[in-house]
């Protein structure tokens, strides 16, 4: 299987400026997800999709491809991850240059165990699903079968349906969100029904305790926090 990974950088972070070439544990941030795609064995084109020129000779001197500049309609707080995958697809197919699938690995979600991204392409190639995603586990006091929603009178409701709630933790099904740092998803997927996830989606889990999705200066604050307790391979992801 032929996988492209695309590692979306663009400069015009308000939350965290410049985050995605902030240093964190002595590195731009981008460079972590580019040298996790680079210690993927089933991974051999790695392209960052940016909008700087900066950003793009950092990403080249660290080992990624950068053939375009992102075009402005998707530079802004508005553009969607969908459509700049979209879009850089077709700039390939463009190219007569096909890809099976797509790993989007985010550089604000960094923390990823060395062989980790290996592993996810490979229960998502045996699975045979459309898509798979990286997660983490739903502390059970926010399992959403213990959460609770208003309906039209503003009377609360089990959100999951039940007519009664379950009442041992013990019974709860497990629930998982996604930690945002692996997006698998078949081209087909992602260019007929614009969408991450398809039809049947499958997943890897994560460890929570490395978990962080860096949108503000908190966010920055403990992603330096986990980097001082994170298992980096050699390489430095």
């Amino acid at each position: 299987m032929k996988i492209l990974a695309i590692i979306p950088a663009r400069s015009g972070s308000k939350g965290v400026p410049d985050k995605n070439i902030r240093q964190l544990n002595g590195k731009p941030l981008l460079v972590h997800s580019i040298e996790a795609a680079r210690e993927c064995t089933y991974i051999k084109d790695i392209m960052v999709n940016t909008d700087s020129d900066l950003y793009a000779n950092i990403a080249k001197a660290n080992g990624a491809e950068v053939p375009f500049l992102r075009p402005e309609h998707l530079s802004g707080d508005f553009a969607t991850s969908i459509d700049v995958v979209v879009h850089t697809l077709n700039y390939y197919k463009g190219l007569n240059i096909h890809f099976d699938a797509v790993c989007l690995l985010q550089p604000t979600s960094p923390f990823r165990r060395p062989g980790f991204v290996d592993e996810a392409i490979k229960v998502f190639i045996e699975s045979g699903a459309d898509a798979l995603i990286s997660v983490i586990p739903v502390p059970h006091e926010y399992n959403p079968h213990w959460v609770f929603e208003p309906d039209n009178e503003d009377h609360l409701k089990i959100s999951t349906g039940e007519s009664k709630i379950i009442t041992r933790r013990q019974d709860l099904p497990a629930a998982y969100i996604r930690d945002g740092s692996i997006y698998i998803t078949l081209t087909s997927v992602l260019l007929n029904e614009h969408s991450f996830y398809g039809n049947k989606l499958t997943y890897v889990l994560n460890d929570a305790k490395y978990h962080v999705n860096i949108d503000t200066e908190s966010d920055w604050l403990k992603a330096e926090e986990v980097a001082n307790n994170f298992p980096f391979n050699d390489q430095g992801t």
